[in-house]
């Protein structure tokens, strides 16, 4: 089965796909490894690690999609990739779709804001005209070769202009051809539930940003509501990025890490990342 045909199958299961975030090809494959049936490569991570700058739309559309395409490549499960605003007009959604297609990955989301973006728990963010948004996807959907390649359309009209903004929106993209429906940073449970009862036959995107907006609930409640999918775009980024702290504080304060107890071994990294493969190809194909 083509990993875009097994997304959609993922998406139209009862079940909530959980799909945590991956920053880089590493993170990905431990979100593999840990028995997760999919891939959310953020945006928001990949501009913190590529370029060590916030989500404000400083990747471009080529950066993006050359690392979807390192991420698709590692992993034997569906990627969903960020697509910011398609970096452009209708024409550049074209190219865009088109760029991540061949990258591997098995969905684009894109949103409705003014480039350039910010992240959809950030303030200051404002949103194009419903109908630019609409072509926009309407292109996405026609640029697609495979027609199982997941379009996700995302709105960030629930902040500044309300619920009902928002649901208006995501109605008009449900008719423009959107597999996927993401209502960005809804603010309370009453809204999460409202939200999913105006989509009884798209599925629905649960953003679980910790720190964020929108409340962060349990999976079997996010299930329970209706949701799709519920990615975790910051976690495994905020996660490591504490790991890290702990480790070069614990070297600036004691002078030593020999005691530093919160670390993978380095066998089981190894093992991890594959090393004990290359040893055998390296007997397979050596020449000494």
């Amino acid at each position: 089965m083509k990993k875009t045909t097994l997304l959609k199958k993922l998406l139209k299961d009862p079940k909530l796909l959980v799909a945590p975030g991956a920053y880089d090809v590493f993170s990905a494959k431990m979100i593999q490894e840990l028995g997760f049936e999919a891939v959310y490569m953020t945006g928001y991570g990949t501009s913190a690690s590529v370029l060590g700058q916030p989500d404000v739309g400083l990747l471009t559309m080529t950066e993006m999609a050359r690392r979807a395409a390192d991420i698709a490549a590692a992993v034997d499960v569906p990627v969903l990739a960020d697509g910011d605003t398609g970096y452009g007009n209708p024409l550049n959604v074209i190219r865009t779709v088109r760029e991540y297609e061949k990258a591997g990955v098995c969905a684009i989301q894109l949103e409705d804001q003014v480039f350039p973006k910010k992240c959809g728990h950030m303030m200051g963010r404002r949103i194009v005209p419903m109908a630019e948004m609409v072509q926009k996807i309407k292109a996405a959907c026609d640029a697609r070769v495979d027609d199982d390649f997941v379009i996700i359309a995302r709105t960030d009209a629930r902040t500044n202009h309300g619920l009902e903004e928002a649901l208006r929106r995501g109605k008009a993209y449900e008719e423009a051809g959107a597999d996927l429906i993401f209502i960005e940073s809804p603010e309370s449970e009453e809204e999460m539930r409202e939200l999913n009862k105006a989509f009884p036959h798209t599925p629905t995107l649960a953003n679980m940003l910790e720190g964020g907006r929108t409340p962060v609930l349990p999976t079997d409640v996010l299930e329970g509501m209706g949701y799709g999918i519920a990615i975790y775009c910051t976690g495994p980024l905020y996660a490591a990025a504490q790991g890290v702290k702990d480790y070069l504080s614990a070297l600036k304060n004691k002078k030593t890490t020999a005691d530093y107890e919160r670390l993978i071994a380095f066998s089981e990294f190894n093992q991890f990342i594959g090393l004990p493969g290359y040893m055998e190809l390296e007997k397979k194909y050596g020449t000494d």
